[in-house]
């Protein structure tokens, strides 16, 4: 009698996957485009350090933009179809859309200094952190 399964669990899957945000926008071949970005970020005392999983994406169709210590990064992958008329395509498992992913970092960054890479779908980023002017001691009159 105990091999009863809980009335909640059967439908727990199905309702945690429509409360995603990709879940109505599936695409009709292949596998859905990632949710957003994977990201590492490591710091040191100059600078931070950000690894961002990119695969499959041309160098120009990734965006990267800083403001004060808001990074966001943002990627077009692009399908080419390259089907003619004579051709009839059996299987198609390639996507194409645009994903996004934006963090606050601690500190503001040093734009002009900051760099960016882009090797074997990963996007490496070096992120100085802007120096600021050490605190004055104001004199009471």
């Amino acid at each position: 009698m105990n091999h009863l399964i809980p009335r909640g669990s059967l439908f727990d899957d199905f309702f945690k996957d429509m409360a995603s945000p990709g879940f109505f926008i599936k695409p009709l071949h292949g596998d859905a485009l990632p949710q957003s970005i994977k990201v590492d970020v490591s710091e040191t005392p100059e600078a931070y350090q950000v690894q961002a999983e990119i695969p499959g994406v041309a160098r120009e169709d990734i965006h990267v933009n800083i403001d004060g210590s808001i990074v966001s990064l943002r990627a077009e992958v692009r399908q080419q179809d390259r089907q003619t008329s004579d051709d009839k395509l059996l299987r198609s498992e390639r996507y194409y859309g645009s994903v996004a992913r934006s963090f606050q970092l601690p500190l503001e960054i040093d734009e002009a200094e900051a760099k960016a890479k882009y090797e074997h779908g990963v996007l490496t980023l070096t992120l100085p952190k802007k120096r600021g002017r050490s605190g004055q001691r104001l004199t009471i009159e």
